[in-house]
C-alpha cells in the first residue's frame, strides 16, 4: 500500500457509476462547491460512509496490515546500519535511498496506469515480501549495501502502490466519500507510526533484525492475501495512442498544470511541506541549546506529534467538509506556523525549567501534527475528484513527488546553512514561509479555465 506517501488512494461490493465527463471536472472550484447555473452547490454537504462498503472495509483492513510491518521495519534499517557500522552517516544514508525513488515516481506512476490497480497491489506487495528475505542475508558491515538496495526496492514499492491506490479509491468511491477514506487511511498511518516502531524495537532487541523481517514480509503477504478479496469495477487501463513515451510519462504532471487549483495545491504542498525539511534540522539545537535536554528528548517529541497527528486524521474528513478541500490544506498550513511560532518564541525565553520545556515544545509539535493531515487528506481529496481514472497513477506519482522531494532536498540545504547561521534564523524561515504559503493556497485565482 502507499507507504509514507499521500494516503489515497459490476462485480463488486456496490460499484459506482463512471464519474462526470472531463469537461464537467473544470468546474469544480477548489473550495468544494460544484457550479450549477451561477450558484455554488455544496459536493460536500453530507459526510460519505465507505465503512458501509465491504470492498473499502477490505481495503482498510489491507491498509492496516501492510503500514503495521511498515512502520516497524523502516526504522529499524536505520539503526541495524549503525549497530553494523557504528557509523551515523551510514545510518542516515538508509533514509536517503528511501527517498531516491522519488525521482522514479512519474515512471512508476505511469506503469500503474497501464494495468489492474488491484492485481499492481497484489503482485507488488508479494514482490516486496520476497525482496525482504535478503535481509536475513546481512550479517557484517560488508554487507550493509544489501540494507541500502532493499531500503531502494521498497521505497520503489511505496510509490508504485501509493499510485495503484489512489487509481482503486477512485473507481471505489463517489467524490463525497473520498475525504472521508481519506482521513482514514491517514488516521491509521499515523497511528500505527505510533504503536508499530515500540514493536519492531521490542523484536530488535530480543530477537535480532530477522524478527522483524519476518513480520514485515508476512504483513505484506497477507496484504496480498486481503487485497484478492477486493471486488470493484476498475476503470480500464489506459491504452492510449499516439503521443510518444515521454508524452505519457509526463501526462500526470501535464495535468496538473493545466488545471489551475490542482496546479496550485501542488506549489502550495512543494513550499509549505518542503520548509520544514528546516525543522527536521532545527529541532536538535531547539532540544540542546535551548532546552538543554539532549537529543535523546526527541523520542518523546516525535510520539507527542504523532498523537497531534492521529487527532488531525480523525476530525480532516469533517474539516474538509466545512472549508473544502483548499480551505482545509490552508488550515494545516497555518497550524504548522503556529507550532513553528511557538519553537522560536520558546528559545528566546529559555532556559524554561524542567519539565516545562519539554511540554511546551511537546505541545508545539502536537499542534502541528494537527495540521498534517489537513494538508495531506484535502490535497489528495481534491486530486482524486478532479484526475480522469486514466491519469490516476501518474497524478498520484507527481503529487507525492511535491510532498517529498522538496522536504529531502531543504533538509540537506538547512543541514548545511546551520554550520553558518543561527539555528533560529531557519525556524523563522519556515514561519515566513509557512504563512506565504497559506496566504499563497487561500488567494483567488485570476482565472479557472476548464481543463
Amino acid at each position: 500500500m502507499g507507504r509514507r506517501v499521500e494516503a489515497a488512494r459490476g462485480r463488486g461490493a456496490g460499484p459506482v457509476a463512471r464519474r462526470r465527463a472531463a469537461g464537467a471536472r473544470g468546474r469544480r472550484g477548489c473550495d468544494g462547491r460544484r457550479r450549477r447555473g451561477g450558484r455554488a452547490v455544496s459536493a460536500v454537504e453530507a459526510p460519505g460512509r465507505p465503512l458501509a462498503r465491504p470492498a473499502f472495509r477490505r481495503l482498510t483492513a489491507a491498509w492496516v496490515c501492510t503500514n503495521v510491518g511498515d512502520s516497524a521495519l523502516y526504522l529499524m534499517m536505520a539503526v541495524w546500519a549503525k549497530q553494523l557500522t557504528g557509523s551515523d552517516a551510514q545510518a542516515a544514508l538508509v533514509f536517503a535511498v528511501l527517498g531516491l525513488p522519488a525521482l522514479l515516481a512519474p515512471v512508476l506512476g505511469h506503469l500503474v496506469d497501464q494495468v489492474s490497480r488491484r492485481a499492481a497491489l497484489v503482485v507488488v506487495n508479494v514482490v516486496t515480501a520476497v525482496i525482504l528475505l535478503a535481509l536475513l542475508t546481512v550479517h557484517s558491515a560488508e554487507q550493509v549495501w544489501v540494507i541500502y538496495v532493499v531500503t531502494f526496492l521498497y521505497g520503489c514499492a511505496g510509490y508504485t502502490t501509493g499510485a495503484a491506490q489512489s487509481g482503486l479509491l477512485r473507481d471505489l468511491l463517489p467524490d463525497d466519500e473520498l475525504a472521508s477514506a481519506n482521513g482514514l487511511f491517514t488516521t491509521i498511518d499515523q497511528a500505527l507510526r505510533l504503536l508499530s516502531p515500540l514493536l519492531g524495537t521490542a523484536l530488535f532487541v530480543a530477537f535480532g533484525p530477522g524478527a522483524v523481517v519476518a513480520l514485515t514480509s508476512t504483513t505484506f503477504l497477507a496484504t496480498a492475501a486481503i487485497l484478492l478479496t477486493v471486488r470493484v469495477a476498475e476503470t480500464p487501463p489506459s491504452t492510449e495512442e499516439g503521443p510518444g513515451y515521454w508524452d505519457q510519462l509526463v501526462a500526470g504532471v501535464r495535468f496538473i498544470a493545466r488545471e489551475p487549483e490542482l496546479a496550485r495545491l501542488t506549489l502550495v504542498l512543494a513550499v509549505g511541506f518542503g520548509i520544514t525539511g528546516l525543522t527536521n534540522v532545527a529541532i536538535f539545537p531547539i532540544l540542546d541549546q535551548a532546552l538543554g535536554l539532549g537529543a535523546e528528548a526527541l523520542g518523546i517529541v516525535v510520539p507527542v506529534q504523532g498523537v497531534g497527528a492521529v487527532l488531525g486524521g480523525l476530525v480532516a474528513a469533517r474539516v474538509v467538509r466545512r472549508l473544502g478541500e483548499r480551505g482545509a490544506v490552508v488550515a494545516g498550513l497555518l497550524m504548522l506556523a503556529i507550532a513553528m511560532t511557538g519553537a522560536l518564541v520558546l528559545t528566546f525565553v529559555a532556559p524554561v525549567p524542567e519539565p516545562w520545556g519539554l511540554v511546551a515544545v511537546g505541545f508545539g509539535f502536537a499542534v502541528g501534527g494537527l495540521g498534517i493531515p489537513w494538508v495531506v487528506v484535502g490535497a489528495s481529496t481534491y486530486r482524486i475528484k478532479v484526475t480522469p481514472p486514466e491519469l490516476q497513477g501518474r497524478t498520484s506519482a507527481a503529487m507525492n513527488v511535491s510532498f517529498n522531494l522538496p522536504q529531502t532536498v531543504v533538509t540537506m540545504l538547512g543541514a548545511a546553512a546551520l554550520a553558518v547561521v543561527d539555528y533560529r534564523v531557519l525556524i523563522a524561515v519556515s514561519v515566513v514561509v509557512l504563512l506565504g504559503a497559506a496566504a499563497l493556497g487561500r488567494a483567488p485565482l485570476r482565472s479557472a479555465r476548464p481543463v
